[in-house]
C-alpha cells in the first residue's frame, strides 16, 4: 500500500520562520489537507488543496502572525487528510521555530566550526555579544551539550533583520 501523505518539506528539525512552507505528494479527501502547527499549548491551523484523484504534488504555506504565538522553540507541523475523521492518515513533523529563537528572525547561515571555537566565541563574532543561546536552540537536534562542539561540525546561525 502506498502512503497517501509523502511530506518532503519541512524536514524534521528544519529551522523555520513565520511562514512555514509545506510541500509533498498527497491524496486528500475532496482535495483538502488540514495543516496544524502546535507546541502543546497553542495552535495555528490552515488548509492545503490537492487533487482528489490519485497522489499529486502540492505546495502550501501557513503563516504564524506573532512570534509569541508559541511558548516553546520546538513546534510540530501536522498534515492530515481532511476526512473529517480523527483516524485519517496524518504526518507530524517537529521543526524549530526561528522567531522564538531570535527576535527578528529572518533566516540562518551555516557556520563550520574551527579548532579552538566555542559557542560563546562564535556568538561574539556573529552577534557582538556572548549570548550563544540562539545558536544552541537552532541546533538543539545536533548539540547534546553546548560545551561539546568539534572542528568540521556545521552549525546553523540564526540571523535577524533588526
Amino acid at each position: 500500500m502506498f502512503p497517501t501523505l509523502d511530506i518532503q518539506q519541512p524536514r524534521p528539525f528544519d529551522l523555520v520562520g513565520s511562514t512555514i512552507l509545506i510541500a509533498g505528494n498527497a491524496a486528500g479527501f475532496e482535495g483538502t489537507l488540514s495543516i496544524t502547527v502546535s507546541e502543546g499549548h497553542d495552535e495555528v491551523t490552515g488548509i492545503a488543496s490537492v487533487g482528489s484523484l490519485g497522489l499529486r504534488q502540492f505546495q502550501a504555506s501557513i503563516y504564524i502572525p506573532d512570534a509569541t504565538a508559541f511558548q516553546l522553540t520546538r513546534i510540530f507541523v501536522t498534515i492530515a487528510d481532511d476526512t473529517g475523521n480523527e483516524n485519517g492518515p496524518s504526518v507530524v513533523i517537529p521543526v524549530l521555530f526561528g522567531p522564538r529563537i531570535l527576535a527578528g528572525y529572518s533566516g540562518w547561515q551555516p557556520y563550520t566550526v574551527r579548532a579552538g571555537d566555542t559557542l560563546t566565541g562564535i556568538a561574539q563574532s556573529q552577534y557582538g555579544n556572548a549570548d550563544f543561546q540562539p545558536i544552541a536552540d537552532a541546533n538543539q537536534n545536533t548539540l547534546a551539550n553546548p560545551d561539546l562542539i568539534f572542528p568540521g561540525q556545521i552549525l546553523r546561525i540564526p540571523r535577524n533583520d533588526i
